[in-house]
């Protein structure tokens, strides 16, 4: 972080407040926002053949573990089929088991790598529903502190993310490679 943004003061700010950089989020921003523009970003992913320029964390057989691009907290996973499926029931039985263990490791590895006090874990089904990408399924699983930081998004429209994707994805794979 640029520590000298921080202590330039503002005529129209008290000198107490700090800035907040979030330089991840312009990516996000300039994205394009057709779905269809670009491909599924989840099934193009699994193909580079580099985990750790995707921030795939795990691999299953039908399934797989991501950090979250565009996190709500740090540690901020997705679980999610490598098949592009929209709802639940289509995927197989055995799919369906192997993305709920899967969800279970994802707390389990963030437990072991950031010792959060708790989780939100879901998914969000359908534009109304506020799915990013609705053709293709995923699991949230987001790690939470006491006293986090969680009325920034809604008071500031910013997040507050500690630590680097790079170094979060060194971090938890790090855990990952000790079991």
């Amino acid at each position: 972080m640029d520590h000298s943004a921080s202590k330039q003061t503002s005529t129209q700010l008290p000198p107490s407040m700090e800035r907040l950089h979030a330089y991840w989020r312009m990516p996000y921003i300039l994205a394009p926002k057709d779905p269809d523009a670009g491909g599924n970003p989840f099934t193009r992913i699994t193909q580079s053949g580099d985990d750790a320029k995707e921030y795939i964390l795990l691999r299953g057989t039908h399934n797989f573990i991501v950090m979250n691009r565009y996190p709500y907290n740090a540690g901020h996973l997705l679980v999610l089929p490598y098949r592009e499926v929209a709802r639940l029931e289509d995927l197989s039985r055995e799919e369906r088991h192997e993305l709920m263990d899967l969800i279970v490791e994802a707390q389990a590895l963030l437990t072991r790598a950031l010792r959060p006090d708790g989780f939100n874990t879901g998914f969000n089904f359908g534009n109304a529903a506020g799915a990013g990408i609705p053709s293709h399924l995923h699991c949230h699983v987001v790690p939470r502190w006491n006293g986090d930081t969680n009325f920034m998004p809604v008071i500031g429209n910013t997040r507050v993310l500690p630590d680097s994707m790079d170094a979060m994805w060194q971090r938890l794979h790090a855990c990952i490679e000790a079991e």
